[in-house]
């Protein structure tokens, strides 16, 4: 597979983290989790059930995406980040110059609750969720993948779609 920037997208509790740990380490190459770019406010934030506006969100975005472009000069990378709107989508790929692919991790609002609901220690309350699905706009072009399949069915999604667009 050729060099590219993968971003593993969707709501809170998808399952962005656990795809994109699997998917770069099939790949062989970085992996980034979008938490990882959130300011000590943006958490403490979303922490307190209060959604983040696009204000909050701008360096998130902009660290991401200096991110990416060094990584696209290197080997590429997979990131998690839940790139909920367009224009959120627009910021974290300007300037990659490398196949740069989004990977929408698509799946009911029952079932995603119901996973964030069962895990610990993470500062995205389950009741943000909905606020999540609201703002949701489905990328036009990405590769779709339906999460009630399990991690390693969708990794191989994911390689197969990858490979489909790479060589068209």
């Amino acid at each position: 597979m050729q060099n590219c920037i993968i971003y593993i997208m969707g709501v809170s509790g998808s399952g962005k983290t656990t795809i994109g740990k699997n998917l770069a380490a099939k790949m062989g190459v970085p992996f980034f989790d979008g938490d990882d770019f959130h300011s000590p406010a943006n958490k403490e934030k979303m922490k307190r059930s209060i959604p983040l506006t696009d204000e909050d969100r701008q360096g998130w975005l902009t660290a991401m995406n200096n991110t990416a472009k060094d990584e696209a000069i290197k080997t590429g990378a997979v990131f998690a980040c839940s790139a909920l709107k367009e224009k959120y989508r627009t910021i974290l790929s300007s300037g990659i110059t490398i196949p740069l692919y989004w990977v929408f991790l698509q799946g009911s609002f029952e079932l995603i609750k119901k996973r964030m609901e069962e895990r610990k220690d993470h500062f995205m309350p389950a009741g943000l969720l909905s606020s999540q699905f609201e703002v949701l706009q489905i990328p036009a072009n990405c590769i779709t993948i339906d999460i009630s399949n399990s991690p390693d069915e969708i990794i191989k999604m994911i390689i197969s779609e990858i490979d489909i667009k790479s060589s068209t």
